[in-house]
């Protein structure tokens, strides 16, 4: 095949590829496995039943497994089991290899022959059947090739459009070919048992590799084109037809590769049988072991998804492998010691480390170690380090103090030792060191110039971080336990703590601006100072924690900082938002920052070190700082951003416990039965970078005004959703905050009960119109009745009142008139009888005069309709002047509640009621102290009348009354009458409270009109 073609191929099968699979940021070749992030899933943990012989990721997102034991799908955080459904099989059980092709279409190889999936449709190829199937590849026209194995003679079959075109029968491929590559020019290369073919283009060509029992399996490209296959223990070049040694830079054992994989960064991925993984990048080579993490050294398949994670299958388990945003270097990648002290970034671009094992400098990616066996340091390690303006580099140790300059160490005499925990230089040139121990020294040259005790400046605890003013000149001194303090000429011009402002807790940095204000990051968060005022940014802000770390600028003018919380980038016009709002007293919004964490490769900690410098900015704008377990650095410029949309899928309906596919129903509308009580919907996003940090959002159409956080939840549940249709909708972004804002949606309907139907509710609003209607009438009749049993009774009662005039007044003035007239007869003959029968009459007739006064008062009490605690006044009054005997008892009114005008009728039976009450009291109790209670409540009228007298004798209580006296008796008969309660507490010589308690329809005029009645109602409703 002519060049051009050759080339015209590899440009169609790399824009296919890329069309198929668009990635995000791959694995920085710069990098060792070490120092990527690493997770595993092993077999024994139960995640799957058996080892992973390959994985494929098809174009809905979804990773899919080949094991012993089926298909298992994989969405990040969940290992699913797939069965095909009912009436559809996989040739076996057992599966070996899988191809996701780029129309969607799921190849999977097995045991016993080759399927396809797609659409919900599973096809199997009779021309493969009972086939081992080793190796499936798609080629740069479509095609997908599948290699079947057997004992006796192997295929290898191409199918196209449905049909299938199989090579070999004459016994040319062996037992069959162990695995299939096509490489960039588009040549298609089959490993068999003897050695390698070349497959395509025509004619097929033979390059013998005797040797290997099981087959050629390892194949895979290098840089410059050349294809690289796993033989006996090494790696073999075929270039131009032409087989060469392919060493490893820096390794010298043998192994045996089983799979060979060059992601898209360059980087060249080795899967060994026994010896674990081995990594190829930018002329090194690195291992990775069962020993540092991998799950198994037995490598079976490898595969790079979409978003450029590296999977690594092993016998025992399943590996990941991702970007951190925030790697970390160790003594795997050079330093003399992981335990690190202080980073310097100098001037010329070297970046050099303070560690437990010496002075480290880092040079083009090359690490020197200064220490004293090279005579260039005084064999202590490096505590804190400082470059000065000649470009110094001083480096204190527990013993000593000194620069190098030339690569040779000067030690300064006049600094003998203790921990100096910051360094820094004015812009007169001096140097100041803080001194753990001894305080701050001021160094001109070689000498000591000054020398203040922290005691001296007002501290009983030393400094932990120095910075020199760039505009003033001065020097600024953070203290340990909190509070900041400005220097000039040996002078404290200014300081400033907690109660100005300052954020509590230990000073760990200084930042200056351009402006002239000067960041303070503090235990107590992000401080800002300008002309003497203090404002501090806290988690009330916006801040993810408070204690910071350390601070510094990057290129962007954005502040970093290092909190507990992790890695903090607060955007500058976010910081000078809040600025503005904090000195306008405007109310503003929270900052927004990024987070970067663990899951970006960040070791969070509580505090920070005591050595500085903490961090430094090289001069390609990197930010390199310490965790405490190594140096972890983080390029502002290129933050690896995955831009890819994850893709959301709906999986599964549970109702009532049952679950539904929700994939049968993708599009369609899903039937639900009534009476849902608890609907559950699972969901998920396929993206594998972070899946921890996958956030969702859902809405429920139909029910939900809004979108809901769902946060890294993947279920959503409803209770007791109404009959209707349904539209979910759920939104999810990946772990760089890239939304997909379409997501999946899924339609659903429930259907209505019979008592949830339109015709059952508007039978029911019929039934409950006509059962309103006859309660209202009931009512109408009953209060009707009511007020004729009190009328009847108000007749009764001046019927009563009428006999009794006519009975006692009327007979006595007719007898008075017989004696009158007796007394007429006898004079003048019998003058001293007429007398003293005048004298009778006279007596009878005062008589006559009280019986008919006590009538009238009745009448005219019942008449006047005085306010009741006037009427009991009054009333109290006149009993006690008539207790002429005895010294009166106390008496008096007690009202409570908002006084309301009482019903004509009440009022004149209560008035009674209550004089009979008060009667009782002051003639029978022997009392010191009586009490008439009337309490006004908003439902209820009721009367108390209480006395501390000798109480009613108990058999009179259940009796009902003393023989021949009617007091009780007319008390009880008036309160029936007018629909009241009466309670009696008394016991002897404990006194005596008697409760008249009426409901407020009855007592109070104004519900006297049935509207108003209904108010009454009504409110009382709401009050309960």
């Amino acid at each position: 095949m002519p060049e051009q073609h050759i080339a015209l191929m590899a440009i169609v099968l790399l824009g296919m590829h890329l069309a198929f699979c668009p990635r995000s940021f791959g694995l920085d070749p710069r990098l060792d496995v070490t120092q990527y992030a690493h997770q595993n899933w092993k077999v024994r943990d139960g995640f799957f039943k058996s080892q992973v012989s390959s994985i494929a990721q098809t174009p809905d997102g979804y990773l899919w497994l080949a094991t012993d034991f089926g298909l298992v799908r994989f969405d990040g955080k969940k290992f699913t089991p797939w069965q095909p459904p009912a009436g559809q099989h996989l040739p076996s059980v057992s599966i070996l290899r899988l191809l996701a092709a780029r129309d969607g279409t799921l190849w999977i190889g097995a045991t016993k022959g080759l399927a396809s999936w797609k659409d919900g449709k599973l096809t199997q190829y009779p021309e493969l059947a009972g086939k081992y199937i080793f190796a499936l590849l798609q080629d740069h026209e479509g095609s997908v090739w599948a290699s079947g194995v057997t004992v006796s003679t192997g295929k290898l079959c191409a199918m196209r459009n449905g049909s299938a075109q199989c090579y070999g029968d004459d016994g040319s491929l062996g037992h069959g070919a162990g695995n299939l590559y096509e490489d960039s020019k588009g040549n298609l290369w089959a490993g068999v048992a003897a050695g390698l073919w070349r497959w395509r283009p025509d004619p097929p060509k033979f390059f013998p590799l005797e040797g290997e029992t099981d087959g050629i399996q390892a194949l895979g490209e290098d840089a410059d084109g050349a294809l690289l296959v796993g033989w006996r223990g090494d790696l073999k070049r075929i270039l131009n037809g032409k087989i060469q040694e392919y060493l490893l830079p820096g390794f010298t054992q043998q192994f045996k590769a089983k799979r060979i994989v060059r992601d898209h960064e360059g980087g060249v991925w080795i899967g060994t049988n026994g010896q674990g993984l081995v990594h190829l990048h930018q002329g090194r080579t690195d291992v990775f072991r069962q020993s540092d993490g991998l799950s198994g050294d037995f490598v079976s398949a490898m595969f790079e998804d979409h978003e450029g994670n590296l999977w690594v299958a092993t016998l025992d388990g399943l590996d990941r492998f991702r970007n951190f945003i925030v790697p970390t270097f160790s003594v795997r990648q050079g330093l003399s010691n992981s335990v690190v002290f202080s980073v310097l970034a100098d001037k010329n671009g070297d970046v050099w480390f303070g560690t437990a094992g010496g002075l480290d400098k880092w040079h083009n990616g090359k690490i020197t170690t200064y220490d004293k066996r090279q005579g260039k340091l005084n064999g202590r390690p490096p505590n804190s380090l400082f470059q000065d303006s000649q470009g110094r580099i001083w480096v204190s140790t527990q013993e000593g103090f000194g620069y190098l300059e030339n690569d040779r160490w000067n030690p300064i005499r006049a600094i003998t030792g203790g921990p100096v925990l910051s360094i820094a230089q004015d812009r007169a040139g001096s140097l100041w060191l803080a001194n753990e121990k001894f305080g701050l020294f001021e160094l001109l040259g070689t000498n000591v110039v000054r020398h203040m005790l922290w005691e001296k400046m007002g501290h009983k605890d030393h400094a932990s971080v120095l910075a020199a003013d760039p505009s003033q000149g001065g020097l600024w001194i953070g203290f340990f336990m909190g509070g900041i303090a400005y220097i000039e000429d040996g002078q404290i011009r200014a300081s400033f703590s907690v109660a100005d402002g300052l954020g509590e807790g230990s000073v760990s940095g200084f930042q200056f601006d351009d402006d002239g204000s000067l960041w303070i990051s503090t235990e107590g968060g992000l401080s800002r100072l300008q002309d003497g005022r203090l404002i501090t940014l806290t988690e009330k802000n916006g801040l993810p924690c408070n204690a910071v770390n350390w601070i510094i600028e990057g290129d962007a003018r954005s502040l970093w900082l290092y909190t507990q919380c992790g890695l903090v980038r607060v955007d500058r016009k976010e910081l000078d938002s809040w600025v503005s709002g904090v000195q306008n007293n405007h109310t503003i919004p929270a900052i927004q920052p990024t987070v970067f964490d663990s899951f970006d490769g960040v070791r969070s900690l509580a505090a920070g070190g005591h050595l500085s410098p903490q961090v430094a900015k090289s001069a390609d704008g990197k930010l390199w700082f310490l965790p405490w377990d190594g140096v972890s650095v983080i390029d502002p410029r290129h933050l690896p951003i995955n831009n890819l949309l994850p893709p959301v899928n709906i999986e599964q309906v549970a109702v009532d416990g049952k679950s539904f596919d929700a994939t049968a129903v993708a599009h369609g509308v899903m039937r639900l039965p009534p009476l849902v009580r608890n609907l559950q919907i699972d969901y998920t996003a396929l993206s594998f970078v972070a899946p921890e940090k996958v956030l969702f959002r859902y809405k429920l159409e139909g029910f939900d005004k809004d979108w809901r956080e769902a946060g890294t939840r993947r279920q959503m549940f409803y209770n007791n959703l109404s009959p209707g249709n349904y539209r979910f909708q759920v939104a999810a972004c990946n772990n760089s905050g890239v939304w997909n804002q379409d997501g999946a949606t899924l339609d659903f309907s429930i259907a209505p009960a019979y008592y949830q139907t339109a015709w059952f509710r508007v039978l029911c609003v019929a039934v409950v119109v006509a059962f309103i209607w006859s309660l209202f009438q009931f009512r109408q009749r009953q209060m009707q009745q009511q007020f004729n049993m009190r009328l009847d009774a108000r007749v009764n009662e001046r019927t009563r009142i009428a006999r009794e005039l006519h009975d006692t007044l009327l007979q006595s003035f007719h007898g008075l008139l017989f004696r009158f007239q007796a007394a007429r007869n006898m004079l003048p003959r019998r003058t001293e009888e007429a007398i003293q029968a005048l004298d009778g009459a006279i007596l009878r007739a005062e008589e006559a005069m009280g019986e008919s006064r006590s009538a009238i008062r009745d009448l005219r009490s019942e008449a006047a309709q005085a306010d009741l605690p006037q009427s009991f006044t009054a009333i109290g009054q006149e009993l006690a002047s008539q207790n002429a005997d005895h010294e009166p008892p106390l008496f008096q009114v007690i009202v409570e509640g908002e006084q309301r005008k009482l019903s004509h009728a009440f009022q004149s039976e209560a008035n009674q009621i209550g004089r009979e009450l008060l009667q009782n009291a002051f003639r029978h109790a022997r009392a010191r102290e009586i009490e008439a209670e009337i309490r006004y409540d908003r439902r209820m009228f009721r009367l108390l009348i209480r006395d501390d007298g000798r109480g009613i004798d108990p058999n009179v209580l259940e009796q009902g009354g003393r023989p021949g006296h009617w007091g009780l008796p007319g008390i009880r008969e008036r309160a029936k009458q007018i629909g009241a309660q009466l309670d009696f507490w008394s016991e002897v010589g404990a006194g005596t409270e008697i409760q008249l308690t009426v409901p407020a329809k009855i007592a109070y005029e104004e519900f006297q009109d049935g509207s108003k009645f209904r108010l009454f109602r009504k409110a009382k409703r709401e009050d309960s």
